[in-house]
């Protein structure tokens, strides 16, 4: 096979890659906008209902925790039975907990609620993810998977938009409302629209080594893993309290937080494209992921210090951090992608996903409570600490590109 190729292609795809591609990402979109909702309720939780900071950010890590648990189970079902029958049932069920969420008074119910539409969720990951990969050739594929990983910050920077305003009630829940229709509507979208990529019988793939399990073979699916989830704790560091930060920190209104956030949101999906066209044009996912985690590090850094200063130049730093902690997302997924192969990337990226949820369901209750111990500053400043460890872990570059 070339490394041209769509990943496990024999045929011409049966839709256009591009329209494909279009409809993952909103898929991907909407999905996010779910699972990242609750960090934009928590102000109004933390006035309105009294709950503290570490209650806050238990509450929006349950998606999180729910993703995590069931993203290797997901991606075992899309190999077998493929990603438009998954992504229509996983956006369905999305929809139903966050209506259900959005009912409900009690928090330990929207809890439970959260968490099983995190589960749900879980499925739009690996699904999304593989359908671009299984349409695009290796020479375009990190420019098309850094498009589809926009579907995060996009995500998060609608939710950034409308959900402040729109919690502002007695039960700010309600606001859960707005992602159950919007998943409703992008499970309807795909199973109108999505039909799967194509990929050899399992007796070709038998004999193009394709069934071989990619663990067993090298380190480098471990430590992309490792790497990953590592680069994730700045990323949702920022982005768990960059609104509270901005609010009761800084001393601004939810609107103009929010304005900013989407700024840095829309910023940090160009920087996911940019970032991928560029592993393309030089032929390496690991030299651009290394060069991502070292810019984390500092601007992370950077960030604590001159907060601690008290300096408005911690705003852009902020936004910077926004940007730069999100780059890697996509080159780590299409890299785990072409190493694993059709027949085993959705187990492969179920377990990236993974990795990653693990991490970010971690950090809002944990760096919740840093904050209220050590403050602002020397929580940013902690953080700094995952891309520095990530470093030495990026592997080398590996030659085949497609399996």
């Amino acid at each position: 096979m070339s490394a041209d190729s769509p990943v496990g292609a024999t045929n011409a795809p049966l839709r256009n890659p591009w329209l494909i591609l279009t409809v993952s990402m909103a898929a991907a979109t909407v999905s996010t906008f779910f699972v990242n909702a609750v960090a934009f309720l928590i102000p109004a939780l933390h006035t309105e209902r009294g709950l503290t900071l570490a209650e806050t950010g238990l509450l929006a890590a349950m998606p999180t925790v729910g993703m995590m648990l069931t993203l290797v189970a997901w991606g075992v079902l899309i190999d077998r039975i493929g990603e438009r029958k998954v992504l229509v049932a996983g956006l369905s069920l999305t929809a139903v907990a966050a209506g259900l969420a959005a009912t409900v008074s009690s928090i330990p119910a929207v809890g439970v609620l959260l968490l099983l539409g995190g589960m749900a969720a879980a499925s739009t990951n690996s699904a999304t993810g593989r359908v671009v990969v299984g349409y695009f050739p290796a020479h375009q594929r990190g420019l098309a998977m850094g498009i589809r990983q926009t579907a995060q910050p996009i995500g998060v920077a609608l939710a950034a938009m409308l959900l402040p305003t729109l919690s502002q009630t007695a039960n700010p829940t309600q606001a859960l409302w707005l992602p159950a229709v919007l998943n409703l509507a992008a499970a309807v979208i795909c199973l109108v629209v999505i039909i799967d990529p194509p990929r050899p019988s399992r007796t070709a793939a038998a004999d193009a080594g394709l069934l071989e399990n990619p663990y067993r073979q090298s380190s480098h699916l471990w430590r992309i893993h490792a790497v990953s989830a590592l680069l994730v704790v700045p990323q949702f560091t920022v982005w768990t309290f960059a609104l509270v930060w901005l609010m009761t920190d800084r001393g601004w209104s939810a609107t103009a937080a929010g304005l900013i956030i989407v700024l840095a949101q829309v910023l940090g999906a160009v920087g996911r494209m940019v970032a991928g066209w560029w592993s393309d044009r030089i032929g390496s996912r690991m030299r651009p992921i290394r060069g991502i985690a070292l810019a984390a590090a500092l601007v992370m850094a950077a960030l604590a210090v001159t907060d601690w200063l008290g300096s408005p130049v911690a705003v852009a730093l902020l936004v910077a951090a926004s940007v730069i902690t999100v780059a890697d997302n996509g080159l780590a997924f299409t890299a785990v992608a072409e190493i694993s192969g059709s027949y085993w990337s959705g187990r492969a990226l179920g377990a990236q996903n993974t990795g990653q949820f693990l991490a970010a369901s971690i950090v809002p209750p944990l760096f919740g409570a840093l904050i209220g111990i050590v403050g602002y500053p020397a929580t940013f400043l902690i953080s700094a600490l995952c891309p520095v460890a990530a470093i030495p872990l990026v592997p080398k570059e590996f030659s085949k590109l497609s399996r």
